[in-house]
């Protein structure tokens, strides 16, 4: 048995092919052996073999060069920038991370310039340019002596500087950098989003007007608003360095050379694009910090449109190009209404009802212009015609909604309706519902108010049934953009640094059966021991009040450096810019500032105190509209 086995394992030769998986693997087998001879070979001679360090031989020219050039030495300079990476804007899950947020690791919503971006931009520059000169110090015994010379070049380089020489506002990138840093410091309060490039000012050699946009750095209004400024900077030499030194900064909208005028290219009241923003600049941090969070961005997520205040108004009607432009529009007009001639928040909500339900309906709204002001904002105490845009922002409002102006539609359909067999829906009853008018065909729906109060209100159709379906566009209906440019002024010259109270006196004051405390609680006395541990001696204290006698405040004067809104009539004088373009837009005729213009100025600048008193909740315990009309939690 065992010899059987034995005979069956030895190897025998069969005769016929040979056997190639024997083959195969001999061969694997002495290549296998090479290779480790080979790595063995190599090894040994790695061990034995010693080159010269090439940081160490002297001629190694090229690496030596590149390790004392501008390149190489911009590795080595400090950096203070945060690389934002996805761990950035995760959910915070330990104490690093959230020491990260407190120090501002995380990326903000809007990235502003920082004053190290201004920086950084300036160093890259010198580096990139080589205009930085380098003085090599010798330590042997002759030290002395270069000193001297050093001091000797530097004393004639002072002698042949012309002080006088003009400044190169356009073209010199390190005074762009000054004037930069000179704003970011000069006004600390503020956040700056871009800056355009400088302007020269004709007659004054050493005078520059920058223009920036920014946004206060308190901003807490919940909408992306935007302000421009533009100021005149005016420069000196110093006399041993001959280097370029900020003299002064005017004061709001000085610097009129930096102002563009924003206009949009096209037709007259055709809707474009705005001329590209050629001189606007941002460092290459801020725009990688803004490029980072586009990225980022969630872009099933409608944009929220930008108000930009300081930009030239566009108040250009909107028109219809062509015939054919017009007969495949689809129209909706409201025709009479309550709301005409009553107060300006009656009138804003039957607006926004009408402005609903046309977009409800996939139509252009068919707007009247001329508005009705109340008697009560008036000075002749008389309802007065006034024009719509003097209120609200028109170009928001048609860049926004589809609407064309009521007199030029009417000149449109006398010319082409018959002609083209444009027809007309016509209704006076408020239970048609838009949801009844959707299917309707025709080119023009005609709503028909009556004049029985109040089913003749416009907002009397977004009740009922429709109240779910309609929904008021708020976001289309700004205020006006001349009017938002004071607010802008006014802070601007309490540099955005300033507290604010409001005190409603008048009527209310009068009527002590329904508030009994209000004149008591209002009066300067009480408004000192109210507001002193609130706001700290010495603020700006702005004071938005329809107090008729302004020395009211007066006894305020000895703790705060008080402001009304009569401190800044300038700003709609006769020779203001105000003044000027309402002139225009109202074909030659004065506009009065009214009681509602001043209502929202003074309202919009209390808006931006850092600290803000309301009457009914800070200065006494009365309700606001009456005895025992308090809510419930107050």
């Amino acid at each position: 048995m065992m010899g059987r086995a034995a005979a069956l394992s030895a190897p025998r030769w069969r005769g016929g092919g040979i056997d190639f998986r024997d083959s195969l693997r001999s061969g694997g087998n002495l290549l296998f052996a090479l290779f480790v001879a080979a790595v063995l070979a190599f090894t040994l001679l790695a061990a034995v073999h010693s080159p010269d360090d090439p940081l160490l031989h002297p001629s190694s020219h090229q690496l030596t060069a590149f390790l004392t050039s501008a390149t190489s030495n911009s590795t080595f300079l400090a950096d203070d920038s945060v690389l934002r990476t996805g761990e950035d804007f995760a959910a915070v899950s330990n104490s690093s991370d959230a020491a990260a947020i407190e120090a501002g690791v995380i990326a903000e919503a809007v990235p502003f310039i920082k004053l190290s971006d201004v920086a950084s931009e300036e160093s890259m520059d010198g580096a990139g340019a080589g205009t930085e000169q380098t003085v090599t110090v010798d330590t042997d015994a002759n030290s002395d002596a270069g000193a001297a010379a050093a001091e000797e070049n530097t004393i004639a380089e002072a002698v042949s500087c012309d002080t006088e020489a003009p400044v190169d506002c356009t073209g010199d990138r390190d005074l762009f950098n000054l004037l930069m840093r000179t704003a970011i410091e000069r006004f600390p309060d503020l956040h700056f989003y871009r800056f355009g490039r400088p302007v020269t000012v004709p007659g004054s050699p050493m005078a520059c007007d920058l223009a920036w946009r920014f946004r206060p750095a308190e901003d807490t209004n919940g909408r992306t608003t935007y302000y421009k400024d533009y100021r005149r900077f005016v420069l000196t030499r110093d006399v041993n360095t001959c280097t370029l030194v900020v003299n002064s900064v005017g004061e709001y909208h000085s610097g009129t050379g930096a102002k563009r005028n924003g206009r949009r290219k096209g037709k007259k009241g055709k809707k474009g694009k705005r001329e590209a923003p050629v001189t606007d600049f941002v460092p290459d941090k801020t725009q990688m910090r803004l490029d980072e969070n586009a990225a980022n961005a969630d872009t099933n997520t409608a944009s929220e449109p930008v108000l930009v205040i300081g930009e030239a108004v566009n108040d250009n009607l909107p028109v219809v190009e062509s015939e054919s432009d017009f007969s495949r529009g689809k129209y909706l007009i409201y025709m009479g209404g309550g709301e005409r001639c009553k107060s300006m928040n009656h009138f804003i909500w039957g607006f926004l009802c009408a402005l609903g339900e046309a977009q409800f309906l996939n139509r252009t709204f068919v707007l009247d212009l001329n508005v009705c002001l109340n008697s009560r904002y008036t000075m002749s105490g008389k309802d007065e015609e006034k024009d719509f845009r003097l209120y609200f922002d028109f170009e928001h409002l048609k860049e926004s909604a589809s609407v064309i102006d009521q007199s030029q539609f009417w000149t449109d359909w006398g010319k082409w309706h018959k002609k083209d067999r444009l027809k007309n829906y016509y209704t006076e009853d408020i239970k048609v519902t838009p949801m009844k008018l959707r299917d309707v065909k025709d080119t023009l729906i005609m709503r028909k108010f009556g004049n029985v109060e109040p089913d003749n209100y416009w907002s009397r159709v977004c009740e009922g049934e429709t109240e779910g379906v309609i929904k008021r566009p708020w976001h289309f209906l700004w205020k006006s953009r001349r009017l938002m440019e004071m607010v802008s002024a006014i802070s601007s010259r309490m540099n955005w640094d300033f507290d604010s109270v409001h005190v409603v006196r008048g009527e209310k004051a009068q009527n002590t059966q329904l508030w009994p405390n209000l004149d008591r609680d209002t009066s300067p006395d009480s408004l000192l021991t109210t507001l002193n541990d609130k706001v700290g001696a010495g603020r700006h204290l702005y004071i938005a009040t329809n107090e008729p006698d302004k020395s009211f405040f007066d006894p305020l004067k000895d703790k705060y450096v008080t402001h009304l809104l009569d401190d800044f009539k300038d700003l709609w004088d006769e020779n203001s810019e105000w003044y000027t373009e309402t002139k225009e837009l109202s074909n030659g005729n004065t506009v009065e500032f009214d009681g509602y213009m001043r209502v929202a100025v003074d309202t919009e600048v209390f808006l931006r105190g850092k600290r803000k008193l309301e009457t009914f909740n800070s200065l006494t315990s009365d309700c606001k509209n009456g005895v025992n009309t308090c809510p419930a939690s107050s």
